[in-house]
């Protein structure tokens, strides 16, 4: 199976997850806008989605693929299996102990850590405090089945990890369905949302658990002990953790940050989630396939292949995610409005949001080329240099967000952020090719310029264009109107985008389906038709 093809599986899967996220977020939009049980619900519900891409994601996606894919190879099934289970041992006995500590000490932890500005208002508070109660063993089902998702993806079964988080938002859409057919306030509707996060967190570990099943893994129950693969896991899994969730670090200070002015967390998570459409479409879906793909090249001396398949990575997610950030700088506003501008979202609100969403565009290439490069240290499990670097990354957001923030609002945390991502992408860079872990590449360096510069052109005919047609795009328009005109300028970006691309050369045929390919050893085939 060709990258490609990979990438696709996993893309479609966070497609349609992203997809049924917008529905979700314009339905909580119309019902609770950016007032305070829309902040309330947002920071309580970032503590364990931040912890969770920590401790969870960051760490078994880094850290847990090439020590399972090491097992598979070396041991078999079976030594894979024993491993799982040690590892699982661990993990749960570690997650149960966290949830209960965490649950104690909730007042303390939202009061300090997660939404400090919400002490002044004592109801926001203590919605905040309820809320977070509610949610956090979310963090221990999503942790779990994020190991099993990883176990998946080392055995090239990619969609039904890609596909569980589609059921976060199917239950979070039929809650405020029923919400807005009882006609429920906006509190109930908060306390709805987080039941239904914790609902969701035991659907998802359920998907990928069968999964694994069928998948020809059962994993048992063993006591936890520190066994030598454990301790290895654990001696890579923290710096990996830090790493692999350096955004999420960077959100939950900025929600720190932003919780002193009323409106600033809701407009920061509104904004965040439309530029996570193509991030996630594309960035998560290259990181997801290219840690473990490399982790083989590598393990088998194929260096070549490792250069191909990381040079090919950076080119395929440049061509898709440079004019998306295009078309958020320049068409931000008539997209929030298209897509939150109803109900308790205010026209002001869509001025707030659309300024945050323009700055992410910037950042856009930047979390995604993070997502491309950081595999290429993993793989080789050096997972202390990313970490360095997602500290100074941190202590650049952190910094700059308390500068700004105070003169911009929601939009300085959003520069803050970008410019952070922009610093993490070059000290990455930078030390693969001074290690030689990054081979000049002559198709990629000539095809990079013209790809900004088919982006460029395309941003600059969006601009004119929705200025030319900004009567048809603006509030009270009916929303067919909207959507048809929006949609119709989407196209005919994508159609110029295109033909520029091609055109110019920074694309071609022989990229989109040959340079994907893998070129594997006959040996490296056998393997993988065994695993499938």
């Amino acid at each position: 199976m060709s990258l490609v093809k990979k990438f696709a599986t996993v893309a479609s899967g966070t497609l349609m997850s992203r997809i049924f996220g917008f529905t979700r977020e314009m339905l909580m939009a119309a019902a609770l806008g950016t007032g305070p049980v829309a902040d309330a619900f947002n920071a309580a519900f970032r503590f364990p989605n931040t912890f969770r891409r920590l401790f969870a994601e960051g760490a078994f996606n880094s850290a847990f693929v090439p020590l399972f894919a090491k097992e598979i190879e070396k041991h078999g099934m079976d030594g894979a299996k024993r491993f799982s289970e040690e590892v699982f041992g661990v993990l749960f006995t570690v997650l149960l102990c966290l949830t209960i500590v965490m649950e104690l000490s909730m007042p303390f932890l939202v009061r300090y850590v997660i939404a400090p500005g919400f002490a002044n208002d004592p109801q926001k508070f203590e919605s905040t405090v309820k809320l977070a109660i509610i949610m956090f063993p979310y963090l221990a089902c999503m942790s779990l089945a994020a190991m099993m998702s990883g176990m998946l993806n080392s055995l090239h079964r990619y969609f039904a990890a890609a596909v569980a988080p589609v059921f976060l938002n199917i239950i979070l859409i039929g809650v405020l369905a029923y919400a807005w057919y009882r006609g429920h306030d906006a509190l109930a509707v908060g306390y709805g949302l987080s039941w239904g996060v914790m609902a969701a967190g035991l659907v998802q570990l359920a998907i990928v658990w069968i999964a694994v099943r069928n998948a020809g893994i059962a994993i048992g129950f063993r006591r936890p002990r520190l066994t030598p693969n454990v301790k290895r896991l654990l001696i890579l899994a923290l710096p990996a953790a830090v790493t692999g969730g350096i955004t999420q670090i960077n959100l939950l200070i900025n929600t720190n940050i932003a919780s002193a002015k009323a409106g600033a967390v809701s407009s920061l998570v509104y904004a965040d989630r439309v530029y996570q459409l193509p991030l996630g479409v594309v960035g998560i879906a290259v990181a997801t396939v290219l840690l473990p793909e490399l982790s083989r090249a590598l393990r088998s001396g194929n260096l070549k292949e490792a250069a191909n398949l990381q040079n090919r990575s950076v080119e395929f997610t440049l061509f898709l995610t440079l004019p998306a950030a295009a078309a958020l700088l320049v068409m931000s506003e008539p997209i929030v409005r298209l897509l939150f501008e109803r109900g308790q979202f205010s026209p002001d609100a869509t001025r707030i949001v659309a300024d945050v969403l323009a700055i992410y565009g910037l950042g856009l290439p930047a979390f995604v080329l993070i997502k491309a490069f950081i595999p290429g240290f993993f793989a080789r499990e050096d997972t202390r240099t990313p970490m360095v670097f997602a500290g100074v990354s941190v202590a650049v957001n952190v910094t700059l967000a308390l500068t700004l923030f105070p003169i911009y609002a929601a939009a300085g945390i959003a520069t803050a952020e970008i410019v952070a991502g922009w610093v993490n992408v070059i000290l990455l860079f930078y030390t693969l090719v001074w290690r030689k872990h990054w081979g000049k590449d002559i198709p990629l360096l000539t095809r990079i310029p013209r790809l900004i510069l088919a982006a460029a052109i395309m941003a600059a005919g969006l601009h004119y264009a929705t200025q030319w047609l900004g009567h048809l795009l603006a509030s009270g328009v009916p929303l067919l109107v909207r959507a048809t005109t929006l949609g119709s300028l989407v196209i005919a970006a994508m159609v110029i985008y295109f033909a520029l691309a091609f055109g110019l050369g920074g694309a071609n045929a022989g990229m989109i389906k040959r340079n994907l390919k893998r070129k594997r050893a006959a040996a490296s085939n056998e393997t993988e038709k065994t695993a499938e």
